[in-house]
């Protein structure tokens, strides 16, 4: 059983996280024989937030739920409400993520958290720049691991601009190992092109009636 934290706060950007937990949540292209995944919502408290779409979601835990292991994934969306103090227990618990081995997702503003902890300084990482991160996270010393690209992966962390969202989902799963390679990547070709070839590939890779 793998748990999916996600971390939830006011100003959450919806579309950031869209793909990644309809995929995690349906298990709809999921390969035969896949591992179990739950997706947990936590928060600092278990009051309603509201994200930038206006949806108000009620946090099924809080961070002191969170259990540390190494098969759990904590995921970090896009906010502009991270600079509150009150975050800052979710950003310590994603130290302990990823000093364990655990896989850490940020992306966007996720990634700001990170970087005024000094979370991104050993590993290689991108953002919405690397002025950006210099500009909102006073103690960011790690420009010289920045790599331009939407997403980025190192070990155990992936990282992600605002635009880097689906090629996230994509990186996000192929750690999980939840997909069939040909099954992701007939996926990632389908929705960064739209093109209906790809569609079929998608359902061509499935295993029959998509029995996990």
């Amino acid at each position: 059983m793998t748990t999916i934290y996600i971390y939830v706060l006011d100003t959450l950007a919806d579309w950031e996280m869209g793909h990644l937990i309809s995929e995690l949540n349906s298990g709809r292209f999921f390969k035969k024989g896949a591992k179990q995944v739950t997706l947990k919502t936590v928060s600092c408290s278990k009051e309603p937030i509201r994200t930038m779409g206006g949806v108000t979601i009620e946090p099924d835990c809080v961070i002191e739920d969170i259990v540390t292991d190494k098969s759990s994934v904590l995921l970090l969306p896009g906010a502009d409400t991270w600079n509150d103090s009150k975050h800052h227990a979710v950003i310590e618990k994603a130290e302990e993520f990823l000093s364990l081995g655990a896989t850490v997702g940020a992306i966007c503003g996720g990634t700001t958290a990170l970087a005024n902890f000094g979370l991104l300084d050993t590993f290689t990482h991108t953002s919405n720049g690397v002025g950006f991160l210099e500009m909102v996270s006073p103690n960011y010393k790690g420009s010289g691991s920045y790599i331009d690209e939407p997403s980025v992966v190192d070990n155990n962390l992936i990282t992600a601009s605002s635009t880097g969202s689906l090629l996230w989902t994509k990186q996000i799963i192929e750690q999980l190992e939840v997909f069939q390679a040909d099954t992701l990547e007939a996926w990632y070709n389908y929705f960064s092109t739209g093109k209906p070839g790809y569609f079929f590939e998608l359902m061509q890779s499935l295993p029959a009636n998509n029995e996990n």
